[in-house]
């Protein structure tokens, strides 16, 4: 914890970048592999197209852009940019590939031994998430995934086999990606597929509640296997402003704030906040909870907080509000700009949040998703993706800023820094790397890798840890 004022990144800053395994792995039914739920979705909503994959229907995510195969490659150019930290995922289902088995699958084990042994060859630390939206469907099918307690001991199983074979070569940890979006999507959060007639609320808390206690067992075990290692808890926290001044627009806007909030107050703070009750009295929730569950939560909560911030939204009085990352956009923004995807563009935001998040939690913080999706063309064999430098220069800068104003931060991570497949959107097209995959939506292309003018500048502001923007 900074004590004086700091006005640069400290030394040991981890710059990197992050992707997620089932939008970047591909070799999906290789290795000893299960099928995982992002597998059998239809589209970036977590709408499941058939219980089990059709063989003769283009998937994206099934191939999506080889790295199961490529990973030498492109962690070389990761390296070349002076890569300090990169984040993924471990697939579930490589390693369990129904979730429900006793014992590991050796051949998932070691390909990631191979890619963490490549990434440390470097100098690059390897910051695993361990749930990125890639639950084994036959944990859904079986027991309509974490409705049920089974799933504490799956994951428990699942985290200890983790721990134990990669003590030495992974010392980050994030125990599920953007758990919060489980308000909001929880079908591609957690496989929670709400039945019709079902109250929403009481299955998404109730399986939200499992997923804290999975969570604390997994801290537990990390720190007893691995007792140097940090294992964090990561966030959707894109931020959201009053539509205006009526004070009722401000209060309805704090409460949808706090919907978010309420995930990483259970994880950082140890206990289920006051203001929860009352939502859960007001959409007739009774969460099941176990005798030791709350003991359990308060002893092992997460080190620090992990978090992706891409864009601002604003909460108009009155109206339905479920974005934070994606989902709904509220009224548009008249003073930012606005992506090809229609998300504005707001680095102050992003050191608005930052603030905010330190203020409430005080534990170091790692935005490990920032980035910007965007339509690249190659010209002449080349990118000149200006539009990209100056997302990425101007969050730095307010990342810079909220150093300045007290905030630890631990590292930064840019969302996607080769192509892959927008979880969002199913996409190809929607580019934020700093490398280049010839592949397109139908799934045509060689999958050759191109730096485009953003990996210059990249390399240039890591080299300078933040100096020369």
């Amino acid at each position: 914890m900074n004590t004086s004022y700091v006005d640069k990144f400290p030394e040991n800053f981890l710059w990197g970048g992050a992707v997620a395994a089932n939008q970047c792995e591909g070799g999906w039914k290789e290795g000893g592999k299960g099928v995982d739920y992002a597998a059998c979705c239809k589209n970036g909503l977590g709408d499941l197209d058939v219980s089990r994959p059709q063989e003769n229907v283009y998937h994206p995510e099934r191939e999506a852009i080889d790295f199961y195969h490529r990973y030498p490659e492109d962690i070389k150019l990761f390296a070349e940019m002076g890569f300090k930290v990169f984040r993924t995922s471990i697939h579930w289902t490589r390693i369990f590939p129904t979730g429900d088995e006793t014992e590991p699958n050796e051949e998932g084990l070691a390909f990631y031994d191979r890619m963490f042994d490549e990434l440390r060859r470097y100098g690059i630390e390897p910051l695993i998430t361990i749930s990125h939206y890639e639950i084994p469907i036959d944990l859904v099918e079986k027991y309509k995934s974490w409705r049920s307690r089974h799933l504490i001991d799956c994951f428990e199983r699942y985290c200890r086999v983790l721990f134990e074979r990669y003590k030495d070569k992974v010392k980050y940890w994030l125990t599920f990606n953007e758990i919060n979006n489980m308000r909001r999507n929880p079908s591609y959060v957690g496989g929670i597929l709400v039945q019709p007639g079902e109250n929403k609320s009481q299955a998404i808390f109730q399986a939200s509640h499992h997923m804290f206690v999975a969570n604390a067992k997994a801290v537990k075990l990390c720190h007893e296997i691995i007792p140097d290692a940090r294992i964090g808890v990561m966030c959707s926290l894109s931020n959201i402003y009053p539509n205006n001044c009526d004070p009722v627009t401000v209060l309805e806007t704090q409460d949808v704030r706090r919907r978010s909030l309420f995930f990483p107050d259970v994880m950082l703070r140890g206990y289920y906040p006051t203001y929860v009750y009352r939502l859960w009295k007001e959409h007739n929730v009774h969460v099941k909870m176990e005798e030791g569950d709350l003991e359990l939560i308060k002893k092992y909560p997460n080190e620090f907080l992990a978090f992706s911030y891409y864009r601002t939204t604003t909460h108009e009085k009155g109206q339905p509000y479920f974005g934070d990352t994606g989902g709904d956009v509220g009224t548009p923004n008249p003073y930012l700009e606005t992506s090809q995807w229609g998300w504005q563009i707001d680095p102050t935001g992003f050191r608005f949040t930052l603030n905010e998040l330190w203020d409430r939690y005080q534990v170091p913080l790692f935005p490990v998703e920032n980035g910007l999706g965007a339509r690249d063309v190659v010209e002449d064999g080349k990118i000149h993706d200006t539009y990209r430098i100056e997302y990425l220069r101007k969050h730095i800068l307010a990342m810079k800023e909220a150093i300045k104003d007290g905030v630890d931060i631990m590292g930064y991570a840019y969302w996607g820094p080769i192509d892959i497949v927008s979880a969002g959107t199913f996409q190809m097209s929607k580019r934020y790397g700093f490398i280049y995959v010839d592949k397109d939506d139908q799934g045509n292309g060689t999958l050759a890798r191109l730096k485009k003018d953003s990996f210059e500048y990249y390399k240039k502001v890591i080299a300078s840890n933040g100096e020369d923007l």
